[in-house]
């Protein structure tokens, strides 16, 4: 099963709570009263984020968090690479793959093809798209993105 973890789950909230403030510097405090986060758990999700730097953070009584750039410029696929690490669906997707079959298998060209689908489709989606109600995401380019993934590769 692919599912995201609790973690990435909670800091995708916490990237969209800073993506609807506008720019403003938001403390830890507001970000887990906002999010209704345990402050411990947004404390450690945001060194994270500022250490990737998907965010940005400012020291001092009015410091805080911020993202480092618009959200129409934050990928699904970004966020999930910073809390997950690099998308892959099988050891063979990863660009340092350590499968000894690999030389030997038959299916593993086709999982790296599904795995740039998904990618690319995670990359159509930005923190602004996960702003909004999930009746407003653009389903259509999401599919055009998975199309235009499979006949590139199909070309490759």
């Amino acid at each position: 099963m692919l599912r995201i973890s609790r973690l990435t789950d909670y800091g995708t909230m916490i990237l969209v709570h800073l993506a609807s403030r506008g720019g403003r510097v938001c403390s830890a405090s507001d970000v887990a009263a906002g999010t209704h986060v345990a402050l411990p758990t947004v404390q450690k999700i945001l060194k994270l984020l500022a250490r990737s730097g998907l965010i940005v953070s400012a020291r001092g009584a009015d410091g805080g968090y911020a993202l480092s750039r618009p959200p129409e410029s934050i990928s699904a696929v970004d966020v999930l690479d910073v809390l997950e690490g690099p998308v892959a669906i099988t050891e063979c997707s990863l660009a340092d793959s350590h499968c000894e079959l690999e030389s030997l298998c038959q299916v593993g060209g086709a999982w790296q093809k599904i795995n740039r689908s998904i990618r690319m489709a995670l990359g159509d989606i930005t923190l602004a798209d996960l702003s909004r109600p999930a009746r407003e995401l653009p389903v259509a380019s999401l599919t055009h993105g998975i199309g235009r993934a499979l006949i590139r590769s199909d070309r490759s």
